[in-house]
């Protein structure tokens, strides 16, 4: 989910949506209509609330935001969430009637928040504080207050903590609204609110000395000696009224992450913050349903998209394959649970997934259809990194009905959008955007390979396609002008290019892993390739932090569009990963370099994006106020990026890995421990002159190097 100032609302299954879209905010009017008395003006839209501020704590399916003096003021999003509800939006605190002085606000982990603020005793003739109150909170909605007193004197006062709830869902809350706050019950230590479908209990220990109800105030009276300490557990608990079914869950007790904790060394220190947090994030984004515990896959985001969007959790799971195949396994299994089933108007196969805004330039590209391409590419390499073979066996068909929907989704030769019917694309046909073919080639030669591995039909059939598509779209696609040319970022319904500079043009560097390690034919020849890099190096698109989303030469540049010039983690790691692949290490590293420099500023826990101003000595790069923070790509993109320099490209099926690392050493030495092939660890360490050596390996496999 996305405020609707920020931008239109992508497919979450299975969780809240908030409104409307900006593209069709109008004020006052339809556009060119006389402005007069006869003519009321719209009433104004609630402000969306920004996050860029707030700490926010995440362990799906809860959450936990405020700003950084740790009160929660039911302002914007503040509140502990469970489930897409507000559990609570208010938890004041004040000592002897005063809030404490905030001096420090910051996560210690993604599902955990510290607070500390300080109180001066009344009438203490010290100007120094004697009080210190420390709040420890987690996102599942456990808080710790811990009151100290390091003066002189005893400490005799009372704590107050004020607590409300409006129940409201997150929906309404992204979209700006604010319910009004329920009437409050004492229930044994701490207070009850009911609403229509969920009912909120927030308990103390040790229990509050009074409780008022009208006022929601949970008072105690304390007397802290010097040197002495005195602590309360709160806890916000959710309680479902309403019959249905279970919603999905976290990552249970007991059920480990789905991924190798891998070790970090490098020349450059910020390369292991940026890996160790970036991980962290995507713990905190773990969902499972109800019935399959152990088949963890990713929200997209929080706190807009905290749910599950297809395309963003395949994305996650393949960036995330060095580490090991079970969070592929698990996204890929609860995704082929959602495949669309055979049914009149509607196409087989399909996963599900809306419109995603182009940016001011381009058309919108559909979700679905990229969720359904990433499906095969993500079965495939899953099955090269050693997801086992009964396992990638039980998930071809789900593939092989992904690979149907593309056949069936084809308008001249080029793949627009799979979800609509035919008859539609035909009668109204919209733009083939060039990563989209990018997918569906990649999608295409993976599928043969499946196929021809697991003795199905249709191998050739769909390489014989995926070459004459790499014909088409040489022909149709490329660009020449002064500079020798470009690709284009899509097809008008008429065939004409559509000019825009986009970064979506560095899906055309991603080919995927192909048999022993190697790549998959790119859609553009090796000079086109160069001319790509180029274009993705220069100033236009690469902010310094990253690349932004639209060229900054554009009319319709704008540095905090999302698709209009912000900088998209997610992209720019996929840049570095390709150009580094395709030879192009030079540009891998000044792009590697701008990542760097901006997971620095966020402490190594990079946001979806951020702006895509120019970056300039001592200034940090702008955030963006409706960024998800953690968001499941970015996370898995950071990570990716690091990973990518090593250039393990194993082929458990075929017995070998290749290593081939970048010889241009950005990072200086590197090593990585704790890799995952063929579900045995694998380490490598690449030498400051770009030299690889694996360090342990499964003794089943061949190690290549080139």
């Amino acid at each position: 989910m996305r405020p609707p100032q920020a931008m239109p609302a992508e497919s979450v299954v299975g969780a809240p949506r908030p409104v409307g879209r900006p593209d069709q905010v109008q004020l006052g009017g339809p556009a060119g209509a006389p402005a007069g008395p006869s003519r009321l003006a719209a009433p104004p839209r609630p402000q969306p609330p920004a996050v860029h501020h707030a700490v926010l704590c995440v362990n799906a399916p809860a959450m936990a935001a405020s700003g950084p003096d740790g009160q929660l003021r039911g302002h914007g999003l503040h509140g502990f969430y469970r489930n897409g509800v507000r559990v609570l939006a208010r938890m004041e605190l004040r000592l002897g009637g005063m809030e404490p002085l905030p001096l420090q606000g910051t996560l210690t982990s993604t599902a955990q928040a510290r607070f500390l603020g300080a109180v001066r005793l009344p009438g203490d003739l010290d100007p120094d504080p004697a009080l210190t109150v420390e709040r420890l909170r987690h996102a599942d909605g456990v808080e710790t207050v811990i009151v100290r007193n390091t003066g002189g004197r005893p400490a005799r006062l009372p704590m107050e903590i004020a607590v409300g709830t409006d129940l409201g869902p997150v929906a309404e809350i992204a979209a700006g609204h604010r319910p009004a706050d329920l009437p409050g019950q004492v229930q044994s230590a701490g207070l009850r609110w009911a609403g229509p479908a969920h009912s909120a209990v927030v308990s103390a220990k040790p229990s509050p000395h009074a409780v008022l109800a009208g006022a929601g105030v949970l008072r105690w009276d304390l007397e802290v000696q010097p040197g002495a300490r005195w602590s309360v557990e709160l806890r916000a608990e959710l309680e479902s009224t309403a019959p249905g079914p279970r919603p999905p869950g976290g990552r249970g007790t007991g059920v480990p992450l789905p991924w190798a904790e891998p070790e970090v060394r490098s020349d450059d220190a910020r390369a292991a913050l940026l890996v160790t947090r970036s991980l962290d994030a995507l713990g905190g984004l773990l969902f499972a349903d109800p019935d399959r515990p152990t088949d963890l896959y990713p929200a997209s985001g929080a706190p807009w998209r905290f749910g599950l969007a297809p395309a963003d959790a395949l994305w996650a799971a393949r960036l995330t394959l060095p580490l090991g195949t079970r969070l592929a396994a698990g996204t890929l299994r609860a995704l082929a649970r959602r495949q669309q089933p055979a049914a009149p108007g509607r196409t087989e196969g399909l996963l599900p997934g809306a419109l995603r805004h182009g940016g001011p330039e381009l058309p919108p590209t559909c979700t679905a259809t990229e969720a359904t391409l990433l499906f095969v590419t993500v079965l495939a390499e899953a099955w090269r990194w050693g997801l086992p073979r009964a396992e990638t066996a039980d998930l071809l068909p789900a593939a092989e009905r992904a690979l149907a929907a593309l056949r069936e989704g084809l308008v001249d030769g080029f793949v627009t959008d799979l979800s609509r019917p035919a008859e539609d694309r035909a009668a109204h046909p919209v733009a083939a955007r060039a990563e989209v073919q990018a997918q569906a080639h990649r999608a295409a030669l993976h599928g043969a390979e499946l196929l021809e591995a697991f003795g199905r039909p249709g191998a050739e059939e769909w390489r014989g396609w995926a070459a004459g598509l790499r014909g088409r779209f040489r022909e149709r696609f490329w660009i020449d002008d002064l500079s020798g040319g470009r690709p284009a970022a899509g097809l008008a319904p008429g065939g004409q290019p559509l000019p825009a500079v986009a970064s979506c043009l560095v899906h055309l560097l991603d080919t995927g892993l192909a048999a022993d390690g190697g790549r998959h034919e790119s859609l553009l020849d090796r000079e086109q390739t160069r001319l790509l890099a180029q274009r993705l190096a220069a100033p236009e698109l690469d902010s310094g932090w990253g690349l932004r989303t639209l060229s900054a030469k554009s009319p319709r540049f704008n540095p905090l569009g999302h698709r209009g010039g912000a900088v998209r983690v997610h992209e720019t790691a996929l840049a570095i990963a390709g150009l580094a692949d395709a030879g192009h290490e030079n540009e891998a590293g000044v792009l590697l370099e701008g990542l760097l420099a901006a997971a620095a500023h966020y402490e190594g826990r990079l946001p979806e994006m951020y702006a895509g101003e120019q970056r300039t000595p001592g200034c940090p790069p702008v955030p963006h106020p409706a960024a998800c923070r953690p968001a499941a790509v970015s996370a898995a993109g950071a990570a990716h990026a690091v990973f990518a320099l090593a250039g393990v490209r194993p082929d458990v099926p075929g017995g070998r890995v290749l290593v081939r690392p970048a010889s241009t050493t950005p990072l200086g030495e590197l090593e990585l421990t704790g890799l995952r092939v063929a579900g045995e660890p694998f380490s490598v360490r690449v030498s400051r002159i770009g030299v690889a050596m694996v360090e342990e390996a499964s003794a089943e496999l061949q190690l290549v190097a080139r």
